[in-house]
């Protein structure tokens, strides 16, 4: 996933059309909370038991409580946060430090740091298996992915992969997907075995990043930067569906309670489509965020959607012909709550 440092295009007036029967209009941004800090960031990760929220922020990561905004504490040492994984049973978390090829462990209750392994280069995505009770780390540069043991923390086996892998998800029984960025693909890893079992296209939703699952009817859905959020049938293998999204999607989520299905957007929006039906997918709304904001995680429980974004200054002058990142405007780093 790609780390966000600056809020990619001012929202324009962004229209999408609709399919099939749209849904009532319901999802809006209810609260806003200023998290001190700057710096990137990029995943968010909800602590269901916990009802906290894990973001990173670069060389931390900061746990708030999301019904208030309020701190609750920072992991630090990190180069390069990526994403965020818990293993309930072992009560350890884990965290992706993608800059030095690292997994950091540590103490889900008191945030204290455990350990660290060597994951793969790129470290990016990360992932609680159920089926397995392994974590599951998905390394860009390295094309692979890497097994971490959660009770030690360590190691023990990295998985090739077929292409360059963004967001994975996991269907609880054994079998994990991943999105391909680079040859637009899913593909579908047996967790037990740690081998990948097949890969198919998805084109014509092309440079996947985010990607969600809706487990009771096999559905995958992954954001893709040619600007449509895909259906894939994960037992067929095949792409089902499309539904036109906005620029610089970063996320996806899938709500099983109400079988929506959402991608977040660079440029400031929220799609909400339904999956209607297995073979179906329509667009029920585009919800109007903040510049930057295409990370996002959803609560299963209450169905709040979280994304973050901040302001920023203008870019400066270019030198030798190469253009910088404007710098973020100090204490406008905001978590956006949006309900429904």
């Amino acid at each position: 996933m790609r780390i966000l440092q600056t809020a990619s295009t001012v929202v324009a007036a962004l229209v999408l059309a609709t399919a099939g029967h749209a849904q009532a209009s319901h999802y809006h941004v209810a609260k806003k909370f200023t998290i001190p800090g700057g710096g990137s960031w990029d995943y968010l990760t909800i602590d269901t038991a916990g009802h906290r929220l894990f973001i990173a922020r670069e060389n931390r990561v900061t746990v708030v409580d999301p019904s208030n905004g309020k701190v609750l504490g920072e992991i630090t040492g990190l180069n390069r946060a990526h994403g965020v994984a818990f293993s309930y049973p072992t009560g350890h978390g884990f965290i992706t430090s993608g800059g030095d090829s690292a997994v950091v462990m540590f103490d889900l209750k008191t945030l204290k740091v455990l350990g660290r392994t060597t994951a793969a280069v790129d470290c990016d995505a990360i992932l609680y298996d159920p089926a397995t009770g392994h974590i599951f780390t998905f390394n860009g540069d390295a094309g692979s992915a890497s097994v971490i043991d959660p009770n030690t923390g360590k190691r023990i086996a990295n998985i090739p992969l077929p292409g360059k892998p963004e967001f994975g998800v996991t269907a609880g029984n054994g079998k994990l997907y991943v999105n391909i960025e680079d040859k637009s693909e899913v593909a579908e890893i047996d967790a037990k075995a740690m081998r990948v079992t097949r890969h198919w296209s998805i084109a014509p939703c092309t440079s996947p990043s985010g990607l969600a699952i809706d487990v009771a009817h096999h559905r995958l859905f992954s954001g893709c930067h040619s600007k449509v959020m895909g259906m894939s049938d994960a037992v067929t293998g095949k792409l089902i569906a499309t539904v036109p999204i906005g620029s610089g999607v970063d996320a996806n989520r899938f709500d099983a309670g109400t079988q929506d299905a959402f991608a977040s957007t660079g440029d400031g929006m929220l799609t909400v489509a339904h999956e209607d039906t297995p073979g179906k997918l329509s667009i029920v709304e585009n919800v109007a965020t903040m510049p930057g904001a295409r990370t996002m995680e959803i609560d299963p429980q209450s169905h709040h959607i979280y994304t973050v974004s901040a302001k920023f200054g203008p870019a400066p002058a270019a030198v030798a012909g190469r253009t910088s990142r404007p710098p973020m405007i100090p204490g406008t780093f905001t978590l956006l709550v949006l309900e429904r």
